[in-house]
């Protein structure tokens, strides 16, 4: 049945309103909420399908704080995991970039390996399980294949060789003889049930081991994940993922500003530097199955002397062309900038809410939609709404608003919305908003 049109559980519900009222997207229960965008999402969904033929695409999402980069984003996070993708996501910060002196860009590598998701371990970690799910289901195959038990010698002998196949596929890849050695050796601890073993192979994998000699003391390879050659770990596990039966790798970044907010102007090269491999790697066929989104602001993006444009090899791949303008996006280019949701589709976005909270709290909704419509005239009718109100500020209020009225069964909606403390701190924080904004810009 569709999410959409039947009532979210009260464990997700609850996650679902308190994460929205403070500022934060949800991982689980979107569909029950989920409105507009759908030009958008069916631009990326094309991009699923190439990938799960062997392609690869690399997309930006564009849009202002609280425009719903993050919202998108995960609405694809949980569309791919339900087609079999393995997700891994990662916020950028001052500790994680693409590219470091001290070991930034690493950390962001560890963070998206700390977080592989699939659709039966969605929270991430699911690296140990993956492993262990693909070396079961080669011995199962084999086992149906030629009717062999458990402990029979020639069972052994048939898994080895479909392992190799995998190794040996692996191991033409650049970095893939290491990556290959040490799928064996995990493949044979599992066999031998050597768990300390396993959680050396794990820790390699993870990018934990900084020492050669230390890697070459617990696992016998002489090679060590860094900050230089870690994006070439993750075109690996995409093409292993496929091998081991998922339908591809899917790797979200958001916060690209914090690449834009970095001091030093040869750090910030060497950082844009690193995201051209990436989009020329994807486009040029050097990747397969393996998708790559980014998220960032428009200022992070379009300034020409910090942002990504102040990279001239990127700026002329990803400009706009003459065509495009708000309302009329090329949606299959790399950048796909976000339109500002509807009056319309907020109006629906609260309807939902609306019913999602009065199930929650057991109660019976007391807000028409005449109140809805009154609530969306107001919020939409500020000074500089038009340029800076986002989803994010409306849910919030609207949430909180909610929150009031079943605290306060006694209070009237209208008159709530219509009082003057409602309206002044409205104006105030959309100009305080407008004046951020400037503020960024200019950095």
């Amino acid at each position: 049945m569709d999410e959409t049109n039947r009532k979210a559980p009260k464990r997700i519900a609850r996650t679902v309103l308190n994460s929205l009222k403070g500022g934060v997207v949800p991982r689980i229960g979107l569909p029950y909420i989920a409105v507009g965008r759908k030009s958008e999402i069916e631009a990326l969904l094309h991009d699923v399908d190439i990938i799960a033929d062997g392609g690869a695409s690399f997309r930006f999402i564009v849009g202002r704080y609280g425009s719903g980069k993050s919202f998108l984003l995960q609405i694809i996070r949980n569309y791919v995991m339900d087609r079999g993708f393995i997700v891994a996501d990662a916020d950028l910060s001052p500790e994680r970039r693409l590219q470091g002196t001290r070991g930034q860009g690493l950390a962001t590598y560890r963070e998206l390996i700390g977080n592989l998701s699939t659709k039966t371990k969605p929270e991430g970690g699911a690296l140990t399980l993956i492993l262990d799910r693909w070396i079961s289901s080669v011995q199962s195959e084999t086992m149906m294949e030629r009717g062999a038990a458990l402990g029979d010698p020639d069972l052994s002998v048939l898994v080895d060789r479909k392992i190799n196949a995998v190794t040996s596929s692996v191991s033409e890849l650049v970095h893939g003889f290491e990556f290959a050695k040490l799928l064996s050796a995990y493949y044979h601890a599992y066999i031998d049930g050597d768990d300390e073993k396993k959680a050396k192979v794990i820790r390699w994998f993870r990018g934990e081991y900084t020492l050669k000699s230390e890697a070459k003391e617990a696992l016998g390879v002489n090679m060590v994940i860094t900050d230089d050659d870690w994006y070439e770990y993750l075109k690996l596990f995409a093409t292993f993922f496929r091998l081991a039966g998922y339908s591809g790798m899917m790797i979200m970044i958001d916060e690209l500003v914090n690449i834009y907010k970095i001091p030093n102007s040869i750090t910030r090269q060497y950082n844009y530097e690193k995201m051209l491999t990436m989009y020329n790697d994807t486009l040029q066929g050097k990747a397969k199955y393996l998708g790559i989104i980014m998220g960032a602001t428009p200022q992070a993006v379009e300034d020409k002397r910090r942002g990504i444009y102040s990279y001239e090899a990127l700026r002329s791949r990803l400009a706009e062309g003459r065509f495009s303008k708000p309302g009329v996006r090329d949606l299959l280019a790399p950048v796909i900038r976000l339109e500002p949701l509807t009056a319309e589709e907020m109006l629906i976005l609260c309807e939902k809410l609306a019913e999602m909270h009065a199930d929650l709290y057991g109660y019976e909704r007391k807000v028409t939609t005449e109140d809805l419509a009154a609530f969306i005239k107001i919020e939409f009718e500020r000074i500089g709404a038009d340029l800076n109100i986002t989803p994010r500020e409306v849910i919030r209020d609207f949430i909180e608003l909610l929150d009031l009225l079943y605290q306060h069964p006694s209070m009237d909606v209208l008159e709530l919305i219509s009082s003057d403390e409602f309206s002044y701190s409205k104006s105030e924080a959309v100009s305080d908003a407008a004046q951020q904004q400037f503020v960024e810009f200019r950095i």
